[in-house]
């Protein structure tokens, strides 16, 4: 499938809309599936419990276009619980599955949550599909899967030894998918996350993702740190390639149920300190004053990996994934709409 294929598939969607559950709905990623099923004229249900999630991202969607809040449908509760996972099901046609406590840092500090909102609930997430005969989840898996595994660019068939409970809790995550779909006759697709970023992500809190802290920290005239020397290198992914994979994995039609896992990514890499290049040139535009900008370093994090970089030679030939941004268009996009944000709120 060509780009030009997945704006078709879209079409057809259009044509004939489904009902989808998007847990995880109040996040950065969620959300911005929210946005585009809505867009499409899908009818969305959503569950969050706000750890990290947030009531502004779905305010934030709905105010896009008001009439949309008529098909979108708000669960607050926590997958954790079994009768929460029941309910959320219930009527719907895919579900995408982002509902996630992330962060490598935060499941050295704390195991136990991360275990259970991405095992535990996940876990009642497939059970409560499968009693209410849903076959197609697609499921949100992450990159630190390949963990001490060397070889670039990362394919799907050889993964390391993990390096923090995070990365057991996502590796569990497609043991249990590849179960469920050899034992149960479901449809499960793991998309292993390279990096992601974009509107809505989170800038605050000890565990927010690098992109959004440092524009936020730029913004403010502060002074932005990185763990190492800077030359770490990951591939990173503009939130509407992810978009694009969810869509792209939920509809393709197999001709027998299985479980498959792709990179999502967009097979290039960018330094840290090169990342923090493209955000202080792009912000230039908004304060003339952040061009003198310069990093402050501090000792690399343990779990941290030195690359990353995404073959993506198996989603693009199996889904027709074609990444619609490049990293420094999706930047030029991100940085536009954190300045944007910033504006409006002061």
């Amino acid at each position: 499938m060509s780009a030009r294929g997945y704006d078709l598939l879209c079409e057809k969607l259009v044509n004939e809309p489904r009902r989808w559950l998007v847990t995880g709905v109040a996040g950065f990623i969620g959300s911005a599936l929210m946005e585009r099923l809505l867009d499409l004229g899908q009818s969305v249900v959503g569950v969050d419990n706000f750890i990290t999630g947030h009531q502004k991202n779905l305010d934030d969607v709905l105010s896009i276009n008001p009439d949309q809040k008529y098909q979108f449908k708000f669960i607050e509760g926590d997958l954790c619980d079994p009768a929460v996972a029941k309910r959320a099901v219930r009527d719907v046609d895919i579900i995408l599955h982002q509902a996630a406590l992330g962060s490598v840092p935060r499941s050295i500090e704390e195991p136990l949550p991360s275990n259970a909102n991405n095992v535990v609930a996940f876990l009642n997430l497939l059970e409560a599909a499968r009693h209410a005969g849903i076959t197609r989840i697609v499921y949100a898996s992450s990159s630190s899967v390949y963990g001490d595994h060397e070889d670039l660019p990362k394919r799907e068939e050889t993964i390391g030894k993990c390096l923090s409970p995070y990365a057991a809790t996502k590796r569990c995550d497609e043991i249990y998918a590849d179960v469920f779909s050899s034992c149960y006759g479901l449809n499960l697709v793991g998309l292993r996350y390279f990096n992601v970023f974009g509107r809505r992500q989170d800038p605050n809190g000890a565990y927010a993702a690098v992109v959004p802290r440092w524009i936020d920290t730029l913004l403010a005239g502060k002074t932005c740190q990185v763990y190492g020397d800077g030359t770490a290198s990951r591939d990173f992914c503009y939130i509407d390639n992810v978009v694009q994979a969810n869509i792209l994995a939920a509809i393709h039609h197999w001709d027998a149920p299985l479980h498959r896992v792709y990179n999502v990514g967009c097979n290039e890499r960018t330094t840290v300190k090169e990342l923090f290049e493209m955000i202080r040139d792009g912000l230039v535009r908004v304060d003339s004053d952040i061009a003198e900008a310069q990093l402050e370093y501090a000792p690399a994090r343990p779990g941290d990996i030195p690359h990353s970089q995404a073959s993506i030679d198996r989603i693009t030939s199996e889904l027709g994934y074609h990444p619609s941004h490049t990293v420094a268009e999706g930047m030029s996009e991100t940085v536009a709409w954190f300045a944007d944000a910033r504006s409006s709120s002061t």
